[in-house]
């Protein structure tokens, strides 16, 4: 059984709801992140056809030889997310999220998949990695488009999120994340043999949880994401892929930000459901995660009201500080 809710967000991507419409979905959107840490977003207002097409794009790019992929690679340093990484490169693991740069991987398998990475094409600290224009013609002036759409979106949901809370200032986490932070992520999980995947002996994307503010997570018809479940972490549920919505979930970072009160989800990539996984291989999957973190320098406290009886759980951190020691123990 999915317990992975649906929230209609409509009320933030149309001009003529009301301001206890957007009230009712923010509230909508407190209840999925406090119990379960994830949901559909329908209603999102990114056009399906926008979507279909960065798929394509995204299968034409991992159809590139790799040597013509490795035009664009990813650096060596883990905290500059950009360019191109192949299979068996990443090793996504796990830490103490409580811990400020205390970094500790709990596993040494790597993931089978491979990625490009996009952020902000203004980032003079980050610059965008590209392939030469001739490798593929027109797949940095769309992909910029399409990041300029999730921009939009995750900023809609920011304020969403100041909104549901009742901060004093509804704006508050909108003006802690700028386009500076936000990164796109081309995923393809290239089929791998059904028996190794079942019995653990490779992975698609081991149990780990986000480390930034929230992921928002375009996925292809093959399945494959489970979550924890709320009820009993020990048990991971499929989150199905469902035309028309896009999964949000909670970040380390929100959850500290929130005291706890949100919880970020242990969630992986395992084989696909039997009955897309019975042959000798899996199917090829394609991913599309969006990653919302804050500007640098920000200072992550716990937000006015989830105070809590106890008071604040964590110390203040430099979100950047803490984001970078994440993301260099996955490379």
């Amino acid at each position: 059984m999915n317990q992975v809710p649906i929230v209609d967000f409509s009320a933030f991507t149309r001009e003529d709801a009301s301001e206890e419409e957007r009230k009712r979905t923010a509230a909508d959107v407190i209840d999925a992140f406090k119990n379960v840490g994830f949901l559909y977003l329908s209603g999102h207002g990114v056009s399906e056809d926008l979507v279909n097409e960065t798929f394509n794009w995204s299968s034409k790019l991992f159809a590139l030889p790799h040597e013509t992929k490795m035009l664009a690679p990813h650096p060596p340093d883990g905290a500059y997310h950009r360019g191109y990484s192949g299979v068996g490169k990443e090793k996504v693991g796990q830490i103490d999220p409580t811990k400020e740069k205390g970094v500790v991987t709990s596993r040494k398998v790597p993931d089978v998949k491979e990625s490009y990475e996009i952020g902000d094409e203004t980032d003079m600290k980050l610059p965008n990695i590209w392939l030469p224009d001739d490798a593929l013609p027109g797949f940095r002036a769309f992909t910029t488009k399409f990041y300029a759409r999730m921009t939009l979106l995750a900023r809609q949901l920011l304020l969403a999120l100041g909104v549901g809370l009742d901060l004093p200032d509804p704006e508050f986490l909108l003006k802690a994340h700028t386009q500076e932070r936000y990164q796109l992520r081309l995923l393809h999980y290239p089929p791998v043999p059904t028996k190794e995947l079942r019995q653990g002996e490779k992975e698609r994307i081991a149990a780990h949880t986000d480390f930034g503010t929230l992921t928002l997570l375009f996925q292809d018809s093959v399945g494959g994401l489970e979550v924890a479940s709320p009820t009993d972490p020990t048990i991971f549920l499929p989150v199905a892929p469902i035309p028309g919505t896009v999964v949000v979930n909670v970040g380390d970072m929100l959850q500290r930000w929130t005291n706890d009160v949100f919880r970020s989800t242990m969630h992986r990539v395992r084989a696909p459901p039997p009955a897309q996984g019975e042959g000798d291989v899996t199917m090829p999957r394609y991913s599309i995660p969006f990653f919302i973190s804050a500007d640098d320098g920000t200072i992550v406290s716990c937000l006015p009201g989830c105070e809590g009886k106890m008071g604040p759980k964590y110390e203040p951190v430099n979100s950047r500080e803490w984001s970078d020691a994440r993301l260099r123990a996955t490379y």
